[in-house]
């Protein structure tokens, strides 16, 4: 039997995020969605009270992230993830406005599995995460390494 995944959003954004997990919803994805509003919060559900993020062991996570996030960097956040042995297999989605090239790059090298740069356009944005929702609907996600 395979472990429900558990969508985490990183989006400071209140509208984005309502918009974000609307659409998804739309898409026919009814995963646990555990959004948070800040890299900090986000740090602590995801790395655990020991900072080590063994309290993830065999819990699927799919994060989204947002580069652009008020206490932190979004882009040390994704070098921490990736970076810690329980955590490094989850897929991580940067959804965020910048589309710089060189941060793109930098987010692939650090180990991102999709870059998204967020429409400003409402209904395109509204369209390309109903489109991200699918996406979610058939990819595989393992669980956090033991």
């Amino acid at each position: 039997m395979t472990q429900p995944v558990s969508i985490i959003m990183i989006e400071d954004d209140e509208g984005h995020a309502r918009l974000i997990e609307r659409n998804i919803r739309r898409s026919g994805v009814n995963n646990e969605i555990i959004s948070f509003g800040n890299g900090t919060e986000a740090m602590k559900h995801l790395f655990g009270p020991d900072g080590s993020g063994l309290s993830q062991k065999g819990n699927a996570l799919l994060i989204l992230l947002d580069l652009n996030l008020p206490d932190m960097s979004g882009i040390d956040i994704l070098r921490q993830i990736k970076e810690n042995k329980y955590l490094k297999a989850s897929p991580v989605v940067v959804l965020t406005t910048t589309d710089d090239s060189q941060e793109i790059k930098r987010c692939y090298e650090l180990g991102c599995n999709v870059y998204i740069t967020k429409p400003v356009n409402y209904e395109n944005f509204a369209n390309a995460i109903r489109q991200l929702g699918l996406f979610f609907s058939v990819i595989q996600v393992p669980p956090a390494a033991s």
